[in-house]
């Protein structure tokens, strides 16, 4: 009896195969165009953006990257004039790599060179508006780039959006080399420019509690004693 139970299963199941299969191409002789339309924009879509990827994007990403040689040679002899702008039909520097190939990484990474030139020259609002466009996960790369729109934010004398900054760097990829610098540079900032003492002792306190065993950590008890015996707060 068992054995007729399971045959009369099998044979329900067949049927329900069955019949799910009947719909199904019930369903695609009634929605033919629109199936064949949504596959062939599928494929269209996948064939372009390999196309893109192989035949247009890659040769640019090689030769944005051949361009940046000499570019960060003299950045790295900190000849940020030359670095930037470049030297006529010698070579191009960051700023024209960045406006030319700026959908590819070199293009994005030239961006964040352009920006650190123009803090280093002391154009400050000009280094906020690369570095914004300059996107990264690098542990180091991300936080530094956020720190350094706080430093352009700061020199142009507007506070409050410096410490905003420094705090974002010091939560981004938080690690004991780059939070450390940037949670000091933000309590400088709150201290000595806002007087916001409170803010920066809170501050001052976390580099000690997390990060203590940093440069920053060891030397951070003498900004907090002179913050409690400027507010009293022992």
């Amino acid at each position: 009896m068992a054995k007729h139970q399971t045959d009369r299963n099998q044979n329900a199941s067949l049927v329900d195969l069955g019949g799910t299969y009947d719909k199904m191409n019930a369903f695609f002789n009634r929605n033919k165009k629109v199936v064949y339309g949504v596959v062939g924009a599928i494929v269209l879509g996948v064939g372009a953006y390999l196309y893109y990827s192989n035949m247009v994007l890659a040769p640019r990403e090689k030769e944005a990257s051949a361009m940046m040689f000499k570019a960060e040679y003299y950045f790295g002899i900190d000849s940020f004039n030359l670095a930037l702008n470049g030297r006529g039909e010698d070579f191009i520097g960051f700023q024209e790599i960045a406006d030319e190939y700026g959908n590819t990484k070199a293009g994005n990474l030239a961006c964040y060179y352009a920006g650190v030139c123009y803090l280093n020259t002391g154009k400050f609002q000009e280094a906020i508006d690369m570095l914004k466009k300059f996107d990264s996960d690098d542990v180091i790369v991300g936080p530094i780039a956020l720190g350094c729109i706080g430093d352009a934010h700061r020199e142009l004398g507007e506070s409050e959006e410096a410490a905003g900054y420094y705090e974002k760097a010091a939560k981004k990829n938080a690690n004991s080399f780059t939070a450390p610098i940037y949670l000091k540079k933000a309590a400088l900032t709150y201290e000595e420019d806002l007087q916001n003492y409170d803010k920066a002792l809170e501050l001052y306190k976390k580099i000690q509690q997390e990060y203590g065993n940093t440069t920053e950590g060891r030397d951070v008890s003498k900004y907090i004693a002179r913050i409690e015996t400027m507010t009293g707060k022992q």
